[in-house]
């Protein structure tokens, strides 16, 4: 059978410039416990989910020393290349086109905050001369990755530098190269004059991260690993033989007078203890018995007071309520009397049992007596709980209708 296709990536790194780079550091922390290939910071972003790993993706980031190209396809690393135009190297080009030396700090300032669209027309002729050169080459790069790796396209290009994003970059990269280009920045605070800090920076940090949780998920190029703890050290191991052989041949002895020792000393702690306790249980309970005898008599006074209170509530509330809620039979009489005239009905006689009104009408027209009902009931509904007339009699003599009104209040 045929042994299935494998790839490896490998990264190599000479000691001698490990030390260069790293043993400053190491003087002060002591050890380095993570070494990662640069190409190899961009897997957080596709592990931390901050971009999608369906696409293909390029990234070109500027530092101070050095500017490399790298493509990751579907959140894995595929190709990586350095080229010759780190900042550094952008700053001796421009130098060079103009035949002197320009300070520094001006030069950074200017590339940093006005970038390819600045409005000093020297700068932009030479900073797009640069730059021109530099999508030469990665162009070239993409064109081999593509051939090399079987690529369709490239979805996005991210661009960016340690000094921040360069202003019109990604539109010169998208007229240049014709790839979709964004910022390489994923932590852009506009409403911070200070925001920028180098990218690589935050992916290390993310990283540092992701290693933590398991170790086999970057490279490791470092030299400089922390001291094991002190038991896994091999003087650490040996101390620790010593003090338990010693400790066992002396634990016999000791076992049974560190024991008797123990005992007394607690007996003794104990015992005082015990009569701490026997004080406070004696004090507690005569102050129990105290309150007690002192509640008794509460709860006495407390019920006679009780039953005073409650006769002389119901006495107060039924006079509240004959004098407030109480309305006289007179008003509620008079009332009605009003109201009877208003309809041309006349009473002939009235009689009031309890809470009952009864009422004989005399009116010419019995309708009279059906309109003064639905009067009174919608004007007097809180009062009168009900309210008809049981018979309705006409006098064949003079031509009058009688009828008795019930009222109920």
């Amino acid at each position: 059978m045929k042994p299935k296709k494998r790839e490896f990536h490998i990264f190599v790194a000479e000691p001698e410039e490990l030390d260069n780079l790293f043993l400053p550091v190491k003087e002060h922390t002591k050890y380095i416990d993570l070494i990662i290939p640069a190409p190899l910071l961009y897997r957080p972003l596709y592990t931390k989910e901050i971009l999608q790993d369906n696409s293909t993706h390029c990234f070109v980031y500027f530092t101070q020393h050095d500017a490399s190209v790298t493509l990751y396809k579907e959140g894995e690393y595929l190709y990586t290349k350095s080229i010759e135009f780190s900042l550094e190297q952008i700053y001796d080009k421009y130098c060079e086109y103009i035949g002197e030396k320009v300070d520094a700090s001006d030069f950074f300032t200017i590339l940093e905050s006005e970038g390819l669209k600045t409005s000093n027309n020297d700068y932009q002729q030479n900073f797009m001369k640069i730059f021109g050169e530099i999508f030469i080459t990665i162009n070239d790069i993409i064109i081999y990755a593509k051939r090399a790796f079987e690529l369709d396209k490239i979805d996005e290009m991210f661009i960016g530098s340690e000094r921040g994003p360069i202003i019109g970059l990604d539109e010169y990269s998208e007229n240049y190269l014709g790839l979709n280009s964004s910022d390489f920045n994923f932590n852009y605070d506009v409403n911070n004059e200070e925001w920028y800090t180098d990218q690589y920076q935050y992916l290390m940090l993310l990283a540092s991260h992701l290693y933590m949780e398991d170790e086999s998920s970057f490279v490791n190029l470092t030299l400089y690993p922390r001291a094991p703890d002190f038991i896994n050290r091999a003087s650490g191991q040996f101390i620790i033989s010593v003090f338990a052989a010693v400790s066992l041949s002396l634990a016999y002895p000791l076992i049974f007078l560190i024991g008797s020792y123990a005992n007394d000393a607690k007996i003794y702690a104990l015992g005082i203890e015990n009569d701490k306790l026997t004080a406070e249980t004696v004090k507690y309970k005569s102050i129990l018995s105290t309150k007690r005898n002192t509640i008794n008599t509460l709860d006495t006074t407390i019920k006679d007071i009780a039953q005073k209170y409650s006769g002389k509530t119901k006495t107060l509330t039924a006079i509240y309520d004959k004098k407030i809620n109480y309305r006289l039979k007179s008003g509620l009489f008079h009332t009605i009397a009003e109201e009877l005239d208003k309809f041309d009905v006349h009473i002939d006689s009235l009689m009031s049992r309890d809470d009952t009104l009864y009422i004989n009408l005399v009116s010419t027209d019995d309708r009279k007596f059906t309109e003064l009902i639905k009067y009174i009931s919608e004007t007097h509904f809180g009062e009168v709980k009900e309210i008809d007339i049981e018979t309705i009699v006409k006098n064949p003599e003079n031509g009058y209708y009688k009828g008795l009104l019930r009222v109920v209040r």
